[in-house]
């Protein structure tokens, strides 16, 4: 008989409680997660995810709105001191949200834009619309691929400004360049970029999803001091809150973005979501300095434990990385599918990644030569240098030597039994993955 509605009830709770009981024996790896304080939790539990306050604080269509007001002009505060612009937007509900109001305020469907392509890290909402990318596809716009210089895993300049004069001539001028990636190992050109941009009169949007906690602690770039339009973001990656979005940007570009969030993509912007972005936003102005540059030691230690240990992690001559992500070539051992999954059994949770070259080599996303590792949750559990490396011996044991996962699995089990708590916040007294229950 299938199962009663009641039954299907515990079943899903059941699933949530598993979840949870799982994380606190595994090493979380993947680049775009990360675990919120327990005070950004409460704010998800709170009673503002059942509420709506359509427009803009103290310019609301709905009655009601005293404490989310309080609340989102709070997170507006802290925003534009953290990331140094004149206007934040904290309505956006996620990061290619975030991105979609930038092409709707600052483009028209046809316009040329440039990015990153997929293997050289670009992300899917900047992407063409034979792929589905949101650029493409919802935007209409017809995306243009930076050249890259795959040696340095970085845009090649010389190259771009030839391919956009090349392109001016006939008669298609770029009207935005976006920057950032989902696999984002060292800072963009932004100054460049932007004076190349102002030469067209085109705009610039930085796409800090993955680097915005890196950029609170004041290590890895500055946007928008470095000139660019706008700074979007999703908020839960090195930036720990919850998955949401954001707006950076100046006053003189504020009203057409307002207007593209609200009432152009959006009614109702998750105001728990906003509160725990204001809290996310408090932490990281407190403990970010510390975390960032923790994330980034942590990400060096790593790939050079698993460089030394016959695991291919790039750029080595450029010390791997300077953010939190360590890309592997894993191809000595098979396919980024087939070691996620090995990995996966042992409890390291990584995402199989394209490499910069996997397309000339005939590989895809479903089987791609490398795997994606990402340090932020880890260090924000605690853990440091020596953990690095000791994971790195986990991996090998996996990857190189072909252990038993399950074996591999009980010694991942004890490297995490101290580190239960989220560090680089204001109160951890809650375990990072403890269920609880308000039922």
């Amino acid at each position: 008989m299938p199962d009663s509605n009641r039954e299907k009830f515990e079943r899903v709770l059941k699933s949530i409680e598993d979840h949870h009981r799982a994380l606190t024996t595994s090493l979380p790896m993947i680049a775009s997660e990360n675990v919120p304080s327990p005070s950004v939790r409460e704010a998800l539990a709170s009673d503002f995810g059942n509420r709506y306050a359509e427009g803009w604080v103290g310019e609301r269509v709905y009655a009601g709105c005293k404490y989310l007001d309080e609340v989102e002009s709070i997170a507006i505060e802290l925003g534009k001191a953290l990331f140094h612009g004149e206007f934040v937007d904290v309505r956006p509900i996620s990061g290619v949200f975030a991105n979609l109001a930038t092409f709707s305020a600052f483009t028209n469907p046809g316009d040329v834009i440039f990015s990153c392509s997929i293997p050289t890290g670009g992300h899917i909402s900047h992407a063409k619309e034979k792929l589905g990318g949101t650029a493409g596809l919802i935007r209409k716009l017809d995306v243009q691929n930076y050249p890259f210089d795959i040696d340095d895993f970085n845009i090649d300049l010389d190259e771009t400004e030839k391919m956009v004069r090349e392109l001016d001539a006939q008669g298609k001028k770029p009207k935005m360049f976006i920057l950032g990636a989902s696999v984002f190992l060292f800072p963009h050109p932004v100054k460049e970029i932007v004076d190349l941009a102002k030469t067209y009169g085109a705009k610039v949007v930085y796409d800090a999803a993955h680097v915005a906690g890196l950029i609170a602690g004041g290590i890895f770039q500055d946007p928008l001091n470095d000139g660019v339009d706008a700074m979007t973001m999703s908020t839960h990656k090195t930036l720990a809150g919850p998955q949401h979005g954001t707006i950076v940007s100046w006053e003189k570009y504020a009203e057409p973005l307002k207007k593209a969030v609200f009432p152009g993509l959006s009614s109702n912007h998750h105001l728990h979501a906003v509160a725990g972005v204001a809290i996310a936003f408090a932490e990281a102005m407190e403990f970010y300095k510390e975390y960032a540059r923790a994330i980034v030691m942590n990400s060096k230690a790593l790939a050079q434990a698993l460089y030394e240990r016959g695991i291919d992690a790039l750029y080595e001559k450029r010390g791997f990385t300077e953010s939190h992500i360590v890309l592997v070539d894993v191809t000595k051992y098979g396919n980024g599918f087939e070691i996620e999954k090995k990995l996966e059994a042992a409890n390291i949770i990584v995402n199989r990644n394209l490499l910069p070259y996997d397309k000339k080599m005939g590989r895809d996303y479903r089987a791609p030569g490398g795997i994606r590792l990402g340090t932020q949750e880890l260090t924000r559990l605690g853990m440091k240098k020596s953990e690095m490396v000791e994971i790195a011996e986990l991996m090998k044991s996996v990857i190189v030597d072909g252990d038993d996962p399950k074996e591999v699995a009980q010694k991942v089990s004890e490297l995490r039994a101290p580190f239960q708590k989220v560090q680089y916040c204001f109160s951890n007294q809650t375990d990072a993955y403890q269920h609880i229950k308000i039922r």
